[in-house]
């Protein structure tokens, strides 16, 4: 699959300056959307893992389909105030402001393997923050899973010593 002639890029989105790279025509074509989930899972097929957390909001696309396919449980990590439960909070910098994310107290037990899958790594702020959560609660990073890397924006070294895997990087 080339991911590149399904991904759209939207220049000065969301604001002037972003060139917004959008997942749509993946998610619009059934065929795309298989593949990409199928080859995020033969990316961790061989690993022991108990949960996807999937971050607000395109990673819960991926990430429930990718725990489907997976035959394991999926954990939402919101925006602040957005979970019923009690939870624990993690604020981190993004390229223009912050954002603080939250997850459920009791979503992990210590020791379980927890797979973070997302649409996009760019700066990594945003995945650093959700391994903060998972290891707070005691669970174990398998790794993360992206559809897109922009290796421009370095977002890859915020992650060390993690196993990162994309399906496809953009280099600007």
């Amino acid at each position: 699959m080339d991911w590149k002639e399904k991904i759209r890029t939207i220049p000065d989105f969301p604001k002037k300056g972003i060139l917004f790279y959008d997942i749509t025509p993946v998610l619009q074509d059934p065929i795309a959307l298989e593949q990409t989930i199928s080859q995020m899972k033969e990316k961790y097929s061989n690993e022991k893992i108990d949960y996807i957390v999937g971050v607000e909001s395109r990673g819960f696309i991926f990430g429930s389909l990718l725990a489907e396919k997976l035959g394991v449980g999926f954990i939402p990590v919101r925006k602040k105030g957005k979970l019923p439960s009690k939870t624990i909070e993690q604020s981190y910098a993004l390229e223009y402001g912050t954002a603080t994310i939250e997850i459920h107290e009791d979503a992990l037990k210590a020791g379980d393997r927890v797979l973070v899958a997302d649409d996009l790594l760019a700066t990594g702020g945003t995945a650093q923050a959700t391994a903060a959560l998972v290891q707070r609660l005691g669970g174990n990073l398998v790794g993360f899973c992206f559809l897109i890397e922009l290796s421009f924006l370095n977002g890859r070294k915020k992650l060390e010593p993690y196993h990162i895997e994309s399906l496809v990087q953009f280099d600007q």
